[in-house]
């Protein structure tokens, strides 16, 4: 009967160590977790756009959880990613393929946060098909991102060189290629919103002349792929990913929320971008119905994403780091 108990009792232990040790790791994870500020920028526009609401909740907190800021272009937020001074951001979707295939993998994609924004603008009635673009002049800002790339793609489908037959003058912000475009009787330029609603206000000669979204959906309407024109996505790196995995999901809990608050409640959104400098309240009520500010994860997101960068990349691999990606590109979340 001793032994019995003995032996019985010896199970017990060993039953309560093992559940002690499952237990203990994920409780004194969280609590670090819960340490950890994560670092994350947008960039200004609709990336900002839809994380006004966090960054707003975030003023509110005596504890931060993030440390966010707004940069003016991508030159503010590639070399910080890489030398680990963020922890998440928000770019172009190009970008973050170039950032994981040069970086060996170390960038991983969260999610879609802003689909198509892209707009030919003219001063003048000129420009009603994308063959009027041929022997023009384009202002635009985005070398080497988005911008440049889904143009290029645009115009070589409808077979127009853009080194031959067009002249793209590139501007480093938006707000540049604007006042070119103002300061120009017959320019053409191509703005992203807000910037597209801010320019029609400036000159009643200004009118939306194209719009990328729907001449892109046009090309691949009959090509079997889910590709769609995708401006931005949010990445993070990966070590950040592996170290912190309940921040991060946290993180894309709070962002889908601020995202639906964003296109959900304009008027108040609206006076949350103007306090964040990313425009004034009056242009964010008429751009946040135009700019396709969205979330999508998981495999939808893999869906659009990979037949976006599989565009880019049969018109020029460079545009996203010369291969496409692999699995782990693509963030997933264990149910």
């Amino acid at each position: 009967m001793k032994k019995k108990l003995s032996i019985l009792l010896l199970a017990s232990l060993i039953i309560i160590s093992l559940v002690g040790c499952a237990s203990n790791p994920p409780e004194k994870q969280t609590k670090e977790e819960a340490k950890v500020v994560a670092k994350v920028t947008a960039l200004k526009g609709p990336t900002g756009m839809g994380m006004v609401k966090m960054i707003g909740d975030e003023n509110d907190k005596k504890e931060k959880d993030y440390e966010f800021s707004i940069a003016n272009s991508v030159d503010e937020i590639t070399p910080k990613l890489v030398n680990k001074e963020l922890d998440i951001a928000a770019i172009p979707a190009n970008l973050s393929s170039v950032l994981y295939n040069n970086s060996n993998g170390e960038i991983e994609t969260l999610a879609i946060n802003t689909l198509g924004v892209l707009y030919i603008i003219e001063n003048g009635n000129s420009i009603n098909s994308v063959d009027d673009l041929k022997g023009k002049t384009i202002y635009s800002s985005g070398k080497g991102s988005t911008p440049e790339y889904a143009l290029n793609y645009i115009l070589k489908e409808n077979g127009i060189d853009p080194t031959e037959d067009v002249n793209i003058e590139y501007k480093s912000e938006h707000t540049e290629c604007l006042a070119a475009l103002l300061n120009d009787k017959n320019g053409i330029a191509l703005l992203p919103q807000p910037f597209v609603t801010t320019a029609l206000t400036k000159s009643d000669n200004l009118r939306v002349a194209l719009d990328l979204t729907k001449e892109w959906d046009t090309l691949n309407k009959d090509k079997n792929t889910e590709s769609a024109l995708v401006t931005g996505v949010v990445v993070a790196r990966k070590e950040f990913i592996d170290k912190y995995p309940e921040k991060v999901k946290s993180f894309l809990e709070e962002y889908k929320k601020s995202v639906d608050f964003t296109n959900n409640n304009i008027e108040e959104a609206s006076k949350l971008i103007e306090e964040n400098e990313i425009v004034p309240s009056q242009i964010a009520k008429q751009a946040i119905p135009k700019c396709n500010i969205t979330f999508i994860e998981g495999n939808t997101m893999k869906d659009k994403l990979s037949g976006y960068l599989q565009v880019l990349y049969d018109a020029n691999p460079k545009s996203i780091g010369g291969k496409m990606p692999g699995e782990d590109f693509y963030y997933t979340q264990e149910n």
